[in-house]
């Protein structure tokens, strides 16, 4: 009995699944391959754009957090600026604020320094979330694209299923179950490529808006540094501690 059944269980294995993606895609000739192919191009890379933008986003998030820790403890913001990495973000902003500041001696016409250093920090914060915001339209592009693609495959499998239908003067099971399993696959492929993609976007968009606000932050403290000449400089964390414990005094009593 066991061995009948171990047996008839490889014959089954055996058996090729006349209704499966390949035969699906032979059976749905050249659009049927363009579907398939055009859809796996736009996973690729949307996987791709999504792993490298989070790579992207985390090293700006760990160099805020270096930041926070050793940039305000130097003695002044050039000293400060040696201690963060080159080609960082935070290390990009601080280099334009302290170019403008140098620039801002050769001005020959009346500005304001606050006007010239806000504006410089500006730019570089727009170049720096513009540099983030990379990749993610063609994200955008494939969720809202994607279930089309897969749903042109659809109909061409529907209609191919119809021409069955005429041709065979009847609806039978056999006639139309491989032109309507091909138009599911194609749409089930469309879903696959778009789900994906938009929950990409969406997580991106998110975490470069916290990225941005953090960068906005930390412009605002060098503008304000740099406008007070050194006077103005946001608490560290040793500091802020100093702040929030309370002093302690120590009570003599007298008999």
């Amino acid at each position: 009995m066991l061995t009948t059944i171990l047996a008839g269980g490889a014959a089954a294995a055996k058996s090729s699944n006349p209704y499966g993606l390949w035969e699906a895609l032979q059976q749905g000739g050249i659009i049927a391959w363009s579907v398939f192919i055009i859809l796996t191009v736009f996973l690729f890379f949307s996987l791709y754009i999504f792993f490298t933008k989070i790579f992207e986003q985390q090293k700006i998030i760990n160099q805020g957090r270096r930041v926070r820790a050793t940039f305000w403890n130097a003695t002044n913001i050039r000293d400060g600026a040696a201690k963060l990495a080159k080609n960082s973000a935070y290390r990009q902003i601080v280099d334009d604020a302290l170019q403008a500041q140098d620039q801002f001696k050769l001005l020959t016409d009346p500005v304001e320094a606050h006007d010239w250093l806000h504006g410089s920090l500006a730019r570089s914060e727009a170049s720096i979330n513009s540099s983030l915001a990379g990749g993610l339209a063609f994200l955008a592009t494939v969720g809202a694209t994607a279930p089309f693609i897969g749903l042109f495959g659809t109909v061409i499998g529907i209609y191919r299923a119809l021409i069955k239908i005429g041709a065979a003067g009847q609806a039978s099971i056999d006639t139309v179950a491989g032109p309507v399993g091909e138009a599911l696959i194609m749409t089930a492929l469309g879903l696959v490529v778009a789900v994906p993609a938009v929950l990409a976007y969406n997580f991106l968009q998110r975490r470069n808006k916290a990225i941005a606000e953090q960068l906005g932050s930390f412009s605002n403290d060098v503008l304000g540094y740099l406008a007070s000449d050194g006077r103005v400089k946001p608490a560290t964390g040793s500091r802020k501690g100093a702040a929030a414990k309370p002093a302690t005094t120590t009570a003599t009593t007298t008999a």
